[in-house]
């Protein structure tokens, strides 16, 4: 039973973090902030590609004892009676866009919709979280199609889906009996770390669809948010753990391999003697999710029925599609590198063979007879026998891109030995997973702490609590505005020439930090500006971000728009005016503020994402 987290709330918080602010437009993001100084809770949300929850604790619990972290106990799988710490990422949408379920309750209503053919005018959405890594021109005007192709404003999408999770947690809180003013909560939202700032910027956006905005929210990136609930956590919960080396040791330093449901998010962390943890390498990760072993098990069946298959039984009978997905599930979890024999579950068989012989004309049974798969599967009754050895090869590409990313982290950091290995998220759960980073790593330890499929989230409650237990973060891109300057045909391609007021001039990247820079919480970078022309009141700075450390040109390959930040002008007059703008980039956002000289006036800054 959650305990009413209105019990005791004296102890006064003493973390102050300025923070990233709120929305005027769906377009623009305000950049003048104050967070909340003393939130008397602190409420993560972790918006997973497959699994979503919430955990909260009070500021109380908090400096009496960290780890107690509430939360809900209660979602319920279905049919299958299932109770879980999180929920699928699914939102079920009536015809008029209203919430109608979210998470298990949206599998199992879509599913007796579809049955009933009562579906067509509803919207149901699943796994979307990917499409803000997979599109790289994130913006708030973007769409994202449902099941059967409807589309929707994304920020619709992920906004209804962040609200259905906050409304689960007051509905909670009143079942407790327990009250609180909403500005007395500090939320907190969980974001990849690999995600670029505008996808960030998307998601402080959806949030405000749910009443989430200003300094009531707080961006967590996933590994950080991890390595911080590790770090509060006794050496008996790290399995794998010895006594050579603590994780809590000052200076010890340690891989987060966040394996997630859609992605894999790596970082390395050095601990400080005062407690803070230290950045050492930019984040890196790829798509190697669980996920991509639910689509290597998808193309398997495809393969094997020459169409494709288990795409047809999700829009045909979306209740059998979750019986069997919920099935492989519990096999993902159980398949160690130990397995032999077959590996039996049970699969919607009858509403299976209805499909083959609609599309081939002959049941599963015979397709399997007819592929090269004959002598690995077999069917027996409503369950289906799979080799081992052939469930296991379905981890084989996720399994070798993790390893490449690990390699890789290291490489980044050659000169610098890196003993730990913590692997969190709820892939890295799978025995298979972590038999194959220790064999490929015999000379790092592998750690796997209590509770890795919620250490993000658990993680990011503590966050809130303390935002400045991150002291440094590696710039993960180089960041600039385009500036014209003398052209120099010495350091200038010939065809970026131009003629200016009679005077040669090139069009060039102008830094403002650059990628792979080392970034202390609180540290700032000015820039100085200037208007234009007579009464001026508000001034556009193009921001541009590269993938490359020293990019030339604003336009060369790797370097794009993220935005315009705006700054308006205090008392605007006919002379020219200067403006002093600090960029500050410690934080998990990008934040800017401004200050007009003359009058030493503050200005609202805003961002147009772009």
């Amino acid at each position: 039973m959650v305990r009413n987290p209105m019990g005791s709330h004296s102890v006064p918080l003493y973390v102050a973090d300025k923070a990233k602010q709120f929305m005027r437009t769906s377009a623009e993001v305000s950049l003048n902030f104050d967070v909340m100084a003393n939130p008397l809770m602190v409420v993560a949300i972790d918006f997973g590609t497959t699994y979503s929850g919430y955990a909260f604790s009070t500021r109380s619990d908090f400096f009496r004892e960290p780890l107690k972290i509430h939360a809900n106990q209660a979602w319920n799988s279905g049919k299958k009676q299932l109770l879980s710490l999180k929920t699928p990422t699914c939102l079920l949408l009536g015809k008029n866009k209203e919430t109608v379920a979210f998470g298990y309750e949206a599998e199992d209503a879509y599913a007796e919709l579809v049955l009933d053919n009562k579906h067509k005018n509803y919207y149901y959405f699943d796994k979307f979280k990917m499409r803000l890594y997979e599109n790289k021109d994130v913006n708030c005007e973007m769409e994202i199609a449902d099941i059967v192709g409807k589309k929707m404003l994304a920020t619709e999408v992920f906004g209804k889906s962040i609200k259905a999770l906050s409304d689960h947690f007051v509905d909670l809180l009143k079942t407790e009996g327990a009250s609180i003013e909403w500005s007395e909560i500090q939320w907190v939202l969980t974001v990849p770390a690999i995600w670029s700032d505008k996808a960030k910027q998307f998601m402080r956006t959806s949030a405000e669809v749910a009443d989430i905005q200003g300094g009531n929210l707080l961006i967590a990136l996933e590994p950080e948010a991890a390595s911080i609930y590790c770090q509060y956590l006794p050496n008996e919960k790290l399995t794998g753990k010895d006594n050579s080396v603590n994780l809590g040791d000052d200076g010890v330093i340690y891989m987060i391999v966040d394996l997630g449901g859609g992605t894999a998010d790596l970082t390395v962390h050095e601990k400080h003697k005062d407690g803070s943890i230290k950045e050492l390498c930019r984040a890196n990760g790829e798509d190697c999710g669980g996920t991509s072993v639910d689509a290597a098990f998808i193309r398997l069946f495809d393969k094997i029925s020459g169409f494709a298959m288990i795409n047809k039984l999700k829009k045909d009978d979306p209740s059998s599609y979750l019986d069997l997905t919920r099935e492989f599930e519990t096999v993902k979890r159980k398949i160690d590198s130990s397995s032999t024999g077959k590996v039996n579950f049970c699969i919607p068989l009858s509403t299976i063979n209805s499909i083959c012989k609609k599309q081939k004309r002959c049941e599963l049974e015979e397709l399997i007879q007819k592929s090269s798969f004959k002598n690995k599967i077999l069917i027996r009754g409503d369950k289906i026998r799979i080799d081992a050895d052939l469930i296991k090869s379905l981890f084989a590409k996720p399994i070798e891109k993790i390893t490449a990313l690990v390699k890789e982290m290291n490489t980044q950091l050659k000169a610098t030995d890196i003993p730990l290995i913590v692997m969190v998220g709820g892939f890295s759960e799978c025995k298979l997973i972590q038999s194959a980073l220790k064999q490929a790593f015999p000379q790092k330890r592998v750690i796997v702490p209590e509770d890795a499929g919620i250490s993000v989230l658990k993680g990011a409650v503590l966050y809130g609590h303390h935002p400045e237990f991150i002291a440094s973060r590696v710039i993960r891109y180089s960041y600039g505005t385009d500036s014209y300057v003398d052209f120099d045909p010495f350091v200038h391609d010939a065809s970026r020439k131009e003629i200016m007021q009679g005077k040669e001039k090139c069009e060039v990247f102008d830094f403002i930090i650059h990628q792979h820079t080392q970034a202390v919480i609180g540290s700032e970078i000015q820039r100085s500006y200037f208007t234009m022309y007579p009464f001026q009141t508000a001034m556009p700075i193009t921001l541009y971000v590269s993938t490359n450390e020293n990019p030339k040109y604003v336009d060369e390959e790797g370097c794009s728009k993220f935005g315009e930040v705006v700054v308006d002008i205090p008392h605007p007059s006919e002379e020219n005016r200067t403006v002093i703008v600090n960029y500050n980039f410690g934080k998990t956002e990008l934040t800017v503020s401004a200050r007009e000289v003359k009058f030493g006036s503050s200005c609202r800054t805003r961002i147009k994402l772009l």
